[in-house]
């Protein structure tokens, strides 16, 4: 239903995960009998979850430590690890910096040029460890570097800026022409971001394997802010999965909806998969391990921009071990940590044995979800509060 913006202005209303809550069923099942396993071409991962192509998220540690977990890494391929021999050092000197010289700073350290031969060395990296390798470019940039992830063994390819479009217009600049460059692959491509339906099914005639939805909600992007664009996830996930279902009617081909973006509990995550998506892709909760690069930061891929930063750096803090945040045990009580133990209890309370099931689960529109009688946690700051 429209909304009446103003007499000449009308628009949808849109939800976010804090305004909906999924509606357990009749059926309830043992979380030992749930399967969560995410399914890629020819592999199959037990965690549907792709950590974000962050430098404070994913460095090559971080994406076999992931892919041992049964998740899996995506490394940007136009970052610290492509542009400096020694990674360390610049992440270092990121960590370093005052709140107030952090976007500054960022630029300087970015202004460093991506070595071509360092995408490859990395690719191999990930590779020798016995893991599934996983790299994002983005439009403007993938013609020039593929090719070196691709002779390294890369398995999957990412394609990603702030929003991606199938009807990139230009008249500067020949636009990446996605339906031809897809088919040339034999590789399983990604594309995103996006959060409508006509864009994401216009993605997936691409021939894209998958789309990414998501523009501006993480925990270090500030696109709604600087651009004021985007939509909130609850509506977008539900839109991208509704393309996908008329995109499998027209063409029997299966695109997967990836939510990309703005998830930080078990819960969160739950509510992505229960709105239509097949897996998650997270940054700010990984950027939390003592694994990630980060060193306890967080910053978005947009936030070194020359000219218009739309990223900032967070502190997200070193908490516990990435083991610990995906598969548990909790030691909290506030849904941060055994984020995938929680989407297997929260498939399993509402009666839904795997991944596609769940997609059918029953939603509410509830928006006093988080505060309903919980007045006593809200005063001394502990669980939802």
């Amino acid at each position: 239903m429209e909304i009446e913006i103003g007499k000449g202005k009308r628009g949808r209303r849109a939800y976010g995960f804090d305004d909906i809550a999924i509606v357990p069923s009749r059926r309830t099942r043992d979380p030992e009998d749930i399967d969560i396993s995410w399914q890629v071409g020819e592999w199959r991962f037990g965690l549907p979850m792709l950590a974000s192509a962050m430098d404070g998220v994913v460095d090559v540690k971080t994406a076999i430590a992931l892919g041992k977990l049964g998740g899996l890494g995506v490394l940007n391929l136009e970052g610290i690890q492509t542009r400096y021999d020694n990674p360390d050092e610049a992440l270092e000197k990121i960590a370093s910096f005052s709140k107030e010289e952090a976007t500054r700073g960022l630029q300087e350290v970015y202004k460093e040029s991506i070595k071509p031969e360092l995408i490859g060395e990395r690719v191999r990296e990930i590779k020798s460890a016995g893991v599934v390798a996983a790299a994002s470019l983005t439009p403007q940039r993938v013609e020039q570097y593929y090719k070196g992830a691709l002779d390294a063994g890369l398995d999957i390819l990412i394609i990603q800026g702030t929003v991606v479009s199938a009807e990139h217009v230009s008249s500067q600049v020949k636009p990446l022409d996605l339906n031809q460059f897809i088919a040339s692959l034999d590789i399983p491509v990604f594309v995103g971001g996006c959060c409508s339906y006509a864009t994401a099914l216009h993605l997936m005639r691409t021939g894209a394997f998958g789309v990414l939805v998501g523009v501006g909600p993480g925990a270090a992007c500030t696109t709604r802010q600087v651009l004021g664009l985007g939509v909130p996830q609850a509506t977008a996930i539900a839109d991208a999965a509704a393309a996908r279902s008329r995109h499998l009617d027209e063409t029997g081909k299966y695109v997967q909806v990836i939510a990309d973006g703005g998830m930080r509990t078990g819960g969160d995550i739950a509510k992505a998969i229960a709105c239509g998506a097949d897996a998650v892709m997270i940054g700010s909760p990984i950027a939390r391990a003592q694994e990630a690069p980060g060193r306890g930061y967080h910053w978005g891929m947009a936030t070194f921009h020359p000219e218009l930063p739309r990223g900032t750096r967070v502190k997200a803090g070193v908490r516990l071990p990435l083991k610990q945040i995906l598969t548990g045990p909790a030691i909290e009580n506030d849904g941060t940590l055994n984020l995938f133990g929680a989407l297997r209890t929260s498939m399993a309370t509402c009666g839904y044995e795997n991944i596609k099931a769940f997609q059918k689960a029953e939603l509410m529109v509830a928006p006093s979800l988080k505060t309903e009688g919980k007045v006593l946690q809200q005063e001394q700051g502990v669980g939802m509060g």
